[in-house]
């Protein structure tokens, strides 16, 4: 579904001729033609494959991780160190496994203090059309006499900061989905991409870094109506713009 999703992106909002897209992607121009006749439809789900032995302890070993980095070199544990605390928690992988994820962990961090650590920012200047904002906040309404706590999703245009505002009583795909459909109408367009949190409608699982396991029913509406999805990383409070806060909105994105 993702594949779909760059490929009607490229085919449909950037007017990429099918010669490059086959081009770019290895795939005949007869499969090409294909996927575009064929549509957007539910995603059908495989048997998902076996999670790591080590999903379990991961948020325990990034904070390992970050832990001792503020020590000095000498006093800092080793990967084989760190894999046998966690034996002794209950994990019972290979010290590969976990050697791995340490390079993976310091490899992420180090790229990022390349970056924020000297100060350098990526400003938040949005062209018109490029980029729209979702989240989720709670809210209470009295309904039938009574108080019932509402779930309201917000879209915010990042250029002209025009919003939307709908309120229902879950989070789930089909009110995420309604509000998107709402939104567009609204705006009478789709932007370019838009920018999200790691809300549970859209990710399955936050990997190290940038890597997403994004939602099968979730990348399907973003294919249908072609733009791209843009997901904040984890407690990047720098990278969150909050706007003021009235009795009707409150929404928040992230640059790239």
């Amino acid at each position: 579904m993702d594949f779909l999703s760059v490929i009607r992106r490229w085919a449909l909002r950037d007017k990429m001729p099918i010669r490059e897209i086959s081009r770019r992607t290895g795939l005949s121009r007869n499969t090409i033609r294909r996927y575009l006749r064929a549509g957007i439809v539910e995603p059908k789900f495989s048997v998902p494959s076996r999670p790591s032995k080590l999903d379990p302890y991961a948020e325990k070993l990034s904070g390992w991780l970050l832990a001792e980095q503020r020590k000095s070199r000498k006093e800092r544990r080793t990967a084989k160190q760190m894999h046998a605390d966690l034996v002794q928690l209950g994990f019972d992988g290979s010290y590969e496994r976990v050697s791995a994820f340490v390079r993976a962990w310091k490899s992420d961090r180090q790229r990022a203090q390349s970056t924020t650590d000297r100060g350098t920012f990526v400003p938040l200047v949005f062209k018109p059309g490029e980029a729209f904002q979702f989240d989720w906040s709670e809210d209470y309404a009295i309904i039938g006499g009574e108080r019932t706590k509402l779930q309201v999703a917000h879209i915010k245009l990042a250029h002209s900061r025009a919003f939307l505002v709908r309120a229902y009583l879950l989070q789930t795909h089909e009110m995420l989905f309604d509000a998107h459909w709402h939104a567009f109408r609204v705006f009478e367009g789709v932007p370019d991409r838009g920018i999200y949190d790691n809300m549970r409608t859209a990710v399955d699982r936050v990997g190290v870094g940038k890597k997403r396991d994004v939602n099968a029913r979730f990348m399907a509406m973003t294919s249908h109506y072609v733009f791209e999805p843009d997901f904040c990383n984890p407690a990047a409070g720098w990278r969150r713009v909050r706007s003021r806060r009235t009795s009707a909105m409150r929404a928040a994105g992230c640059g790239r």
